[in-house]
């Protein structure tokens, strides 16, 4: 299985969208650029926001594509052509509207799910879904003619304090996950609950 080299966080761009729930998978490369002391920085050929951090003993490439959700996979190629990654060396972090807020789950391949990242992702990588997902849960809103709207508002405060608290077991976890040692990681994951 081939080592992690990348963690992307999908989100949107701007003040506006910073806090709201489609943008977990940026806060997540935003918690891991704060851990390692090292600011994400504007760069224009990634067309997002980068920094290349040593985390757990591992140097490691970290991009928030600031093109919107549904463009972010040209970031990734962008990320992935000049430093010569493969999907499997990814590790995409994103918002998903099936798991309750406070979990979080590691998936390697399948389908997008209807999350627009995810699509454009696929896409751009040439249709090759082997990249490896952190699902961030956000929880759903019950009806799907309310998901745009949900996804695109804030958390209330003990619902972005359990999302908080995945994220950070999944720093937590990471370290495993860059060694290869998927399945304690995902056993530690998958078994919390914030």
């Amino acid at each position: 299985m081939s080592q992690l080299k990348a963690i992307i966080g999908l989100g949107n761009p701007g003040t506006d969208y910073a806090d709201t729930r489609h943008n977990a998978g940026a806060w997540l490369v935003e918690a891991i650029a704060r851990d390692s002391l090292t600011p994400l920085r504007m760069e224009k050929k990634f067309l997002g926001q980068y920094a290349k951090v040593n985390f757990a003993g591992q140097e490691l490439h970290l991009l928030n594509p600031t093109t919107f959700m549904n463009r972010s996979g040209a970031a990734v190629a962008a990320l992935c052509q000049f430093f010569k990654l493969s999907p499997e060396e990814l590790l995409v972090a994103h918002d998903e509207l099936d798991i309750a807020p406070g979990t979080a789950r590691y998936k390697q391949g399948g389908g997008h799910g209807g999350h627009n990242g995810l699509r454009d992702t696929i896409s751009a990588l040439g249709n090759n879904n082997a990249f490896h997902r952190l699902r961030i849960g956000i929880g759903h809103p019950g009806e799907a003619r309310q998901v745009v709207n949900y996804v695109l508002s804030r958390p209330g405060k003990s619902e972005r304090a359990s999302i908080d608290a995945a994220i950070d077991e999944c720093l937590a976890t990471l370290p495993e996950a860059l060694q290869g040692e998927w399945a304690k990681a995902m056993n530690r994951l998958h078994s919390f609950k914030g």
